[in-house]
């Protein structure tokens, strides 16, 4: 089993949604719109932008769906290899990228994390396993993987809305 992003193609795998978790935006600490709440996706624009996908095709798609319904077009100036690295390039040039919200548990103090104004858009975590795998663990895992997400979504989700 492993905790993933479901791409379409995926023969064989059955995926149990854990959380859909909103992105927020990255941006360095004396960014200019540091001092906002709330970031408006029309102000990413005219920003240096990171894409943080650059190996997930998954939050790319996520991302760019969400441009798209917003009326932006997001660019990459910079790609990172990971979500780190990302962040790292934001740090470096000044830009802004598009995480999901469990990179808030990584950000470093030169950069803050701020919600997206209106609904977020969001990427889904799985469980993804194969269903012919009759482990007892496995099986204990899935019936009690409910409990222990909700558990884990209250603490992210309040840290969420205090920084938002």
């Amino acid at each position: 089993m492993a905790f993933l992003r479901p791409e379409k193609q995926n023969a064989g795998l059955t995926f149990k949604l854990l959380a859909k978790e909103p992105l927020i935006a990255v941006l360095p600490a004396g960014h200019r719109l540091a001092s906002r709440k709330r970031i408006r996706p029309q102000d990413l624009v005219r920003e240096v932008y990171v894409s943080s996908a650059r190996t997930s095709p998954v939050l790319h798609g996520v991302i760019q769906d969400y441009a798209s319904k917003v009326g932006i077009v997001l660019k990459a100036k910079y790609e990172g290899e990971n979500i780190s690295s990302a962040m790292s390039l934001v740090a470096s040039t000044g830009g802004v990228t598009l995480v999901p919200l469990y990179a808030q548990n990584m950000l470093s103090p030169n950069v803050v994390a701020r919600a997206l104004e209106g609904v977020p858009p969001t990427v889904d975590l799985t469980l993804g396993y194969n269903q012919a795998n009759s482990s007892p663990l496995l099986c204990r895992l899935l019936s009690r993987a409910d409990e222990l997400v909700a558990s884990v979504q209250d603490q992210s989700i309040t840290r969420y809305v205090e920084a938002g």
